[in-house]
């Protein structure tokens, strides 16, 4: 059996997301639906699938109800489910607004994610969003290939490991076809790996960096919004900064990551909504006849 699904597709820094709107929870989502939906030769491709839903109708958003009418249920593209995503939550505020679902409000937009509530403020090129504080927690390292390389794990909602290159390793050629090596007694749940090196000084920002990011459950990425906000914190950490911003340039475009004099912390950059339509994708379970 075969089944039409009604999707809107939408990136942030072209890390790219199948948007399902589903606002009283009725569709029955699984890992296999979202791998076939993500599959970029047999269904709409993407890094994961955003389901818009109310908070008070899924399970793990009822709790965040009171404060967030939509929850974020992101699923990554192996049909994991994963407790935040930055460049996604961007994205799911701008199908809210554009869909008038909700208003973005000068105070900004609520939206009830796995990580705890994020705060959307809408613009109309850009949206920043105060995300949780990441917290540096420990030493460790990742390798590819024959290169290891020293990083600190950062959490940020969602688990980091945040490696700085140095001695003439090239960002450019590391091969993250497959997934780095890292500590499995550290990251039990798996980690998100993001390898940076300096670029040059930009007016007004604190710091300047380039990242590649390898995702678990999604692979190599063409962006990260939490791996961009570890880098961040990282940067301005290393720097002896409480306070300050960094711009990150992944491979998708450039995001910015802010510290401000209140201790909040902001990750501004991209949303765009390119496509809507459906697609018809095997139903989990059944075989053709």
């Amino acid at each position: 059996m075969m089944d039409r699904v009604f999707f809107t597709k939408g990136h942030g820094t072209a890390n790219d997301f199948v948007i399902l709107s589903d606002p009283d929870g009725e569709l029955e989502l699984t890992p296999a639906l979202v791998a076939a939906l993500c599959d970029r030769r047999r269904g709409v491709g993407g890094d994961g699938v955003l389901r818009v839903v109310r908070a008070a109708k899924h399970p793990e958003g009822a709790g965040q109800a009171a404060d967030a009418e939509w929850f974020m249920d992101y699923w990554n593209s192996d049909g994991s489910i994963a407790e935040m995503c930055g460049n996604g939550v961007r994205v799911f505020a701008r199908y809210l607004v554009a869909n008038r679902l909700a208003a973005p409000g000068a105070e900004g937009l609520p939206v009830a994610t796995r990580a705890g509530i994020m705060l959307a403020v809408v613009e109309a090129d850009t949206i920043r969003v105060r995300m949780s504080t990441p917290k540096v927690y420990a030493a460790s390292t990742a390798t590819v290939g024959i290169l290891t390389v020293p990083g600190l794990a950062v959490d940020c909602g969602n688990p980091h490991l945040v490696c700085g290159l140095h001695d003439g390793v090239e960002l450019a050629g590391l091969d993250l076809s497959t997934g780095p090596a890292v500590d499995r007694s550290l990251f039990k749940a798996g980690v998100n790996v993001e390898f940076v090196e300096a670029a040059e000084a930009l007016d007004g920002l604190d710091r300047h960096v380039r990242m590649r990011v390898h995702e678990r459950g999604s692979g190599e990425t063409m962006s990260c919004g939490t791996g961009a906000l570890a880098v961040g914190a990282v940067a301005l950490r290393e720097a002896g900064l409480s306070s300050g911003s960094v711009a990150v340039d992944v491979l998708g475009g450039r995001l910015v990551v802010t510290c401000d004099e209140q201790g909040a912390w902001w990750l501004a950059g991209p949303a765009v909504l390119v496509a809507s339509g459906e697609v018809t994708v095997p139903v989990p379970g059944h075989q053709p006849g």
